[in-house]
């Protein structure tokens, strides 16, 4: 089994929702492009990716939304070296169709106080949802390290929740400490790093915006 020396998920750059969320009412979710801010930002992080990578290949999993793959083209990876996938599992969560702005704002406080692991969005999902399909990915990930010509590092071009939930799902972390968590900022990575003992460990926490409250000892 030839499993990648690192695993490296990006999250896509400032979009137009992050910069104005008034644009869901026009613009479906996945249509959405990336802000000027959002290029830049995609830029800066490819540039430390071309560094970290050098002439080593990489194997990359793409979100299907424009704004993921407007990331991935600003990073300016040698496209000799990469093999490029649309993952249709590494999505953003669903929040539904057409939004309106008052109604996502008001799921949101919803979500807060319910918990974003659990709480559904109307006609969306959960992030219980995004788990399960980030677990199934990862299934399909972990038989593509059976080719012992599979490339040194995998990149994940996603989204913050979703980079949340795979690491939940890597490190089999409890509900209550996904809950503590804060998503990354655009265009931030966060990075598996294979040991010495074939383990994986990550490069940087995520930020905690509160200590987790289990329900029991396995929280």
């Amino acid at each position: 089994m030839a499993r990648p020396q690192r695993i490296v998920l990006v999250r896509h750059g400032e979009s137009e929702g992050n910069a104005d969320d008034t644009v869901y009412e026009r613009e479906p979710d996945h249509a959405l492009r990336l802000t000027p801010k959002g290029l830049r930002q995609a830029r800066e992080t490819g540039v430390r990716l071309r560094e970290l990578f050098g002439g080593e290949r990489v194997s990359v999993y793409v979100s299907p939304y424009r704004r993921t793959h407007e990331t991935f083209r600003s990073l300016g990876l040698a496209l000799e070296n990469v093999r490029v996938r649309e993952e249709p599992r590494l999505r953003e969560q669903d929040w539904g169709n057409w939004q309106d702005r008052d109604d996502v704002r008001l799921q949101k406080a919803y979500r807060d106080a319910y918990g974003h692991f659990f709480y559904r969005f109307a006609q969306g999902e959960s992030g219980a949802d995004v788990y399960d399909r980030v677990g199934a990915f990862l299934e399909s990930l972990h038989r593509s390290f059976e080719d012992p010509d599979h490339p040194e590092n995998v990149l994940l071009v996603t989204h913050g929740l979703t980079m949340r939930l795979f690491c939940m799902r890597w490190f089999h972390w409890s509900v209550a400490e996904f809950e503590s968590l804060s998503n990354p900022g655009n265009g931030e990575t966060r990075t598996l790093i294979i040991g010495a003992d074939g383990r994986y460990t990550l490069d940087r926490p995520f930020e905690r915006w509160r200590i987790p409250e289990p329900y029991g000892i396995t929280g």
